[in-house]
């Protein structure tokens, strides 16, 4: 049986007052149009079109091999919008699924059981329902007998007791294809709007064809839709619960659910606990057993098991078994930091590996480097990896030292076994367990402030200065 799927992007979003097309705004650190795009995926349908509007290349970007497109090239309503789709659908297409890309809370599960409504006998057509609270600017389903829908009445075309009615329209249905392409040809837009309603064909079909069903959505939540900025954070709020109950539920402890950000295609293994103010972005992945938090931002991050992460930015990077980041450290993208590692308070890390076991506990900079296994790097140091044109990598080899305050001038090694000298500028190769200085001799000269006080005390009793 040929199953397809028709999703509707092409509104233009115009409450949303933004120059991006209301599909690519982000829930949960992902476009609304890619949460539909992977439910779907799961039903394993053979076929999904996007119905977008002219010059909407950014949605084409999201959805890429992942559905076909259609251009919607004048906005005339949901039902025009399905005609755009049309011609795109496969020849042995026997069911079609309608649903909104401005919709992105919708269960994968929640669309099967329409699809399977479909398959009843005599069924032409399904319409996803919800009983909601204030069903205002909602179109009513008025129901008949057996589940079966009469019609759909859009609000600014009811009646005062159609008005009253609390069951409305998703906006999601299942067709029979061939159906569809029939009650499609006998559209009309004969209503407040001059649009050709989708709606109407659910009339059609129930009047001239056969039974038009209402399925009701278990959670009414699951398909609020958005429209304007309020709405968008409403479903963030939404989808953020469903996610951290999820991983909740899978064994991680998330000690603030309400200051706790889980990105929609995060990982986070058992054991793992989530402090307050954690933010879990992109594809990160969490091992087991670890401490992200409190006030940690994570992006693209890869954390091994039994890692510490406390109020520090990894991005785009990973570390390792039982390293400990933190606090207030900055690990930007391409590092690695290497298994028991320590990255200190207010070091910096950029495209550095960072071998197991060492430490670099305060106050560096680590840039363009390979730092080998259990070196202790000084408060202070800075690997200068730029020349004002290029950048040079340094190395740094097992069981160094590297003291307080040192420059590290790349291109630059230093040697297994070495010692850099606190204070000391490197411009050459530190030889392994070699030991390098490089600063100025100190010159005291004792009993010289005492002198300069009196001197300067006597130039002020000339100048008559008090």
């Amino acid at each position: 049986m040929g199953r397809s799927a028709i999703v509707l992007a092409a509104g233009l979003g115009t409450r949303m007052k933004s120059k991006q097309p209301k599909v690519m705004h982000p829930v949960c650190g992902k476009p609304m149009i890619s949460h539909i795009l992977d439910e779907l995926q799961l039903l394993g349908l053979e076929q999904v079109v996007v119905v977008v509007g002219p010059q909407q290349d950014e949605v084409a970007a999201v959805v890429g091999q992942r559905a076909q497109l259609a251009v919607q090239d004048r906005q005339l309503g949901t039902g025009h919008a399905v005609m755009a789709a049309l011609p795109y659908l496969r020849a042995d297409s026997e069911t079609v699924v309608v649903l909104y890309g401005d919709a992105p809370l919708v269960r994968a599960q929640t669309v099967n059981r329409l699809l399977e409504a479909k398959t009843l006998p005599q069924v032409a057509a399904c319409v996803l329902t919800a009983r909601v609270a204030d069903p205002r600017g909602l179109g009513r389903v008025i129901m008949g007998v057996a589940d079966r829908v009469v019609r759909i009445v859009e609000e600014k075309d009811a009646t005062p007791e159609e008005e009253a009615i609390d069951l409305i329209n998703t906006g999601i249905y299942a067709f029979a294809t061939p159906l569809l392409k029939m009650a499609l040809q006998n559209l009309h837009p004969d209503n407040a709007q001059g649009e050709y309603y989708l709606t109407d064909t659910l009339s059609y079909l129930a009047n001239n064809v056969g039974q038009v069903l209402g399925v009701e959505v278990a959670d009414p939540r699951e398909i609020a839709s958005v429209n304007d900025r309020v709405q968008l954070a409403y479903v963030e709020h939404l989808m953020r619960e469903r996610l951290w109950q999820y991983w909740a539920l899978q064994g991680v402890t998330i000690v603030d659910p309400e200051h706790t950000y889980i990105g929609a295609d995060v990982k986070i293994g058992q054991d793992t606990v989530l402090m307050p103010g954690s933010l879990l972005e992109g594809n990160t992945v969490i091992g087991e057993d670890c401490v992200i938090g409190p006030e940690s931002r994570l992006v693209n991050a890869r954390v091994a098991s039994g890692a510490r992460i406390e109020k520090s930015v990894v991005l785009d990077s990973f570390v390792d078994v039982g390293a400990r980041v933190g606090p207030f450290a900055y690990v930007r993208p391409g590092s690695e930091i290497g298994p028991e590692a320590r990255i200190g308070d207010f070091v910096e890390i950029k495209n550095t590996r960072v071998g197991t076991g060492t430490k670099i506990s305060h106050l560096a900079y680590v840039g363009d480097a390979d730092v080998g296994e259990g070196v202790n790097v000084g408060c202070g140091v800075i690997t200068v990896n730029y020349d004002g044109e290029r950048k040079h990598h340094t190395v740094i080899g097992n069981g160094s030292f590297v003291g307080s305050n040192v420059n590290l001038i790349a291109p630059v090694r230093v040697g297994a076994g070495a010692y850099v000298t606190a204070g000391s500028t490197i411009t050459d190769d530190v030889p392994e367990d070699a030991f390098a200085i490089a600063r100025s001799r100190q010159v005291t000269k004792e009993n010289y402030v005492k002198a300069w006080k009196s001197h300067r005390a006597t130039e002020k009793l000339e100048k008559g200065e008090q």
